[in-house]
């Protein structure tokens, strides 16, 4: 499985996409949603992580665009900052599951272990 990570922070891109590979799955890293789109379009992944709040295109516009053109791609969110108004409107659009930071690599790798093809 290959999971495309989306987070500007790079020092927590990397903890994730190296949690990710821990778990034997492969990991591509894009540090904010126009790098991420870009490569959705060139690159196939079974499942996005997402951060909500990024500077430029939000987490949630990228998830908004990303349903429109891949709309069976699983998608977690990931945030420090998700509100309940926000969880909402990302399960709403579509998101597989929303994940509250830091406390966050145990919850992911549960929710990953849900996109395992049999």
């Amino acid at each position: 499985m290959r999971i495309l990570v989306v987070d500007d922070d790079p020092s927590v891109a990397e903890v994730i996409a190296e949690a990710i590979r821990a778990r034997g799955d492969g990991a591509l890293v894009a540090l904010d949603g126009s790098e991420a789109l870009d490569l959705l379009e060139s690159t196939t992944v079974d499942g996005v992580v997402l951060d909500l709040v990024m500077p430029g295109l939000s987490g949630l516009v990228v998830l908004a665009r990303i349903r429109s053109r891949h709309p069976e791609l699983p998608v977690v969110i990931l945030s420090g900052h998700a509100d309940e108004e926000l969880t909402r409107e990302a399960l709403a659009l579509g998101a597989l599951d929303v994940i509250r930071k830091p406390a966050m690599l145990t919850q992911l790798s549960e929710t990953l272990s849900r996109l395992k093809r049999p």
